[in-house]
């Protein structure tokens, strides 16, 4: 567990930068450059997302339940999943969408989404734990970026053409979870 919980904060730690200590961002792009902040920023980042995934892996192996999934918490997952990852799709858009005007962050709402899902439908302490930083880092995350002036590119005209990408892809992805990729990759079948 305690490679879990440092992959974690890690990756978690690195993300809040921006939200815990706004000027440090800046100072450090100051001291030491943007590429070079960028090259730092992507190394930890990626050490943190490895080991929270080998160390949830191995959580995994001694699971701790704390509670039974109710038994409607699956099927109410996957229809969680089926918005969220059209949303983290949109996210991506060099342009904005219609969903991401909407939604005004699209991919820390599909966080949101993707943690309750995962919250909800796994139980264990370390499932449980994943899935509850992450909902808290995407609110705070969300609540920071309220605060901040829009972008150029967030006032741009949505396309709406990208609307209908980011909703295919999307669903395309979920049905690859679904029915083959999530077994593969997380080992545990869905349906």
């Amino acid at each position: 567990m305690s490679i879990f919980l440092v992959g974690l904060a890690l990756f978690i730690g690195m993300h809040s930068i921006y939200i815990l200590l706004p000027g440090a961002r800046d100072a450090a792009i100051a001291r030491i450059g943007y590429n070079p902040w960028r090259g730092v920023y992507s190394l930890v980042s990626l050490a943190g997302l490895v080991l929270t995934i080998y160390g949830y892996g191995l959580a995994r192996q001694d699971p701790v339940l704390l509670f039974e999934p109710p038994s409607w918490a699956r099927g109410f997952s996957f229809v969680l999943m089926a918005v969220a990852l059209p949303l983290l799709i949109a996210s991506f858009f060099p342009v904005p969408t219609r969903i991401g005007r909407f939604v005004r962050h699209p991919m820390l709402m599909s966080v949101t989404l993707w943690s309750l899902a995962h919250a909800l439908a796994i139980g264990t302490l370390a499932g449980v734990l994943l899935s509850a930083v992450f909902f808290v880092w995407a609110l705070a995350a969300r609540f920071s970026l309220i605060a901040r002036p829009m972008t150029a590119s967030a006032a741009a005209t949505p396309e709406p053409m990208n609307d209908w990408i980011a909703v295919a892809i999307g669903l395309a992805v979920w049905a690859a979870l679904m029915f083959v990729v999530h077994d593969w990759l997380i080992g545990m079948p869905l349906l």
